[in-house]
C-alpha cells in the first residue's frame, strides 16, 4: 500500500510534490519532481516550501522548471483509507479483557522485587 507522503518541514502537513537533494561536493541543492520512493538522504517538500527554499551563501539551487504536479491518489490508497475508517468505526469489535495476576507475583511491569539481604 502506498501512502501520500507529507512535507518534511516541521509542522507542515501539506502533501509533498518535490524532492530536495543536496550535492555537498558541488555546494548545490537540487529541487526536482517528487521521487518515486522516499530516500534517507533526501527531503520531500510541499509546493510552497519547494519554491521558497533558500541555501547558504556560496551554494547554488537547481530547481525543476514548471509546476510541480501533486501525486494522484491511487485506488489502493482510497481502498486502504476506506477500510481504516470502517474498522475504526466498528462498534462490535471485541475488547480484550485485562487480566490481573492472582496474588502477589513479585513483579511490577518490568521491575522485580528482590529479597533484602541482612
Amino acid at each position: 500500500m502506498r501512502s501520500v507522503r507529507k512535507c518534511s518541514r516541521t509542522g507542515c502537513l501539506e502533501p509533498a510534490v518535490a524532492t530536495l537533494t543536496y550535492a555537498y561536493s558541488d555546494s548545490t541543492a537540487v529541487v526536482g519532481p517528487l521521487a518515486t520512493a522516499s530516500e534517507p538522504h533526501s527531503y520531500d517538500l510541499c509546493e510552497a516550501h519547494a519554491l521558497r527554499l533558500t541555501v547558504p551563501k556560496g551554494w547554488e539551487v537547481v530547481r525543476h522548471e514548471g509546476a510541480f504536479a501533486a501525486p494522484d491518489p491511487s485506488a489502493d490508497e482510497l481502498t486502504a483509507l476506506a477500510e481504516a475508517v470502517r474498522e475504526a468505526g466498528r462498534s462490535d469489535k471485541p475488547v480484550p479483557p485485562v487480566t490481573e495476576p492472582e496474588g502477589p507475583s513479585g513483579r511490577r511491569g518490568h521491575l522485580r522485587v528482590l529479597p533484602g539481604r541482612a
